[in-house]
């Protein structure tokens, strides 16, 4: 939200990356541990089993709003490792991680299961909003793609391991190709830009 001061949104994040990723099943956890036993009482959530939707499972929404604010941090590398993390075609480029994750690997799904024998399994799948968020932390979040009304922001948050990348936007009859360059293979900071080949004294661009 960027209402927290920025010390204590490290240390947020830092809790995020120690207890809720978990690389090797390819999962963010909304909580842990789930809610099972115990006398408190969370509210709807612990009617799901533990691990499952907000109960200790994947939400797939608070994932990607954790990938934004890796971003918004200016931590490309895990921003960028993140949206690889989530990218529903992953969890199917082998043929364990398909017979595990059972859903359409094309689409994003709205959870995961994060507790055995189910650990890694998909829930529901088209009946998402997750995909667009998963479409703007993408574009917006990583590339540095933020439409303004008539203007155009360009402002990456990328992994230091990427030395380039092109988008091509069309509004109306016009056409902008931009590219973006990294040669010192840095997550954020905008050095210059130039719009046809001339330097430009702003990185918000009037379209």
């Amino acid at each position: 939200s960027g209402a927290g001061d920025e010390q204590c949104a490290a240390r947020a994040m830092a809790a995020v990356e120690q207890y809720l990723v978990r690389r090797g099943d390819g999962i963010v956890l909304l909580l842990e541990p789930p809610f099972d036993h115990g006398a408190r009482d969370p509210g709807y959530i612990k009617g799901y089993v533990p691990g499952v939707r907000e109960n200790g499972g994947q939400y797939t929404h608070g994932a990607i709003w954790a990938l934004i604010a890796y971003a918004m941090l200016g931590d490309g590398d895990r921003a960028g490792e993140l949206f690889t993390l989530l990218n529903p075609i992953n969890h199917s480029s082998t043929r364990a991680g398909l017979h595990r994750y059972r859903i359409e690997p094309y689409v994003a799904a709205g959870d995961v299961y994060a507790v055995p024998p189910h650990t890694g399994r998909g829930g529901w799948s088209w009946y998402t909003g997750s995909a667009a968020w998963m479409y703007r932390a993408g574009l917006e979040s990583i590339l540095g793609f933020q439409l303004r009304g008539d203007r155009l922001l360009i402002d990456p948050c990328i992994p230091r391991s990427w030395r380039e990348f092109e988008i091509t936007y069309r509004r109306g009859t016009s056409r902008y190709d931009i590219k973006v360059e990294n040669p010192h293979g840095v997550c954020r900071g905008v050095a210059s830009l130039e719009i046809d080949g001339k330097l430009y004294p702003s990185t918000e661009i009037v379209l």
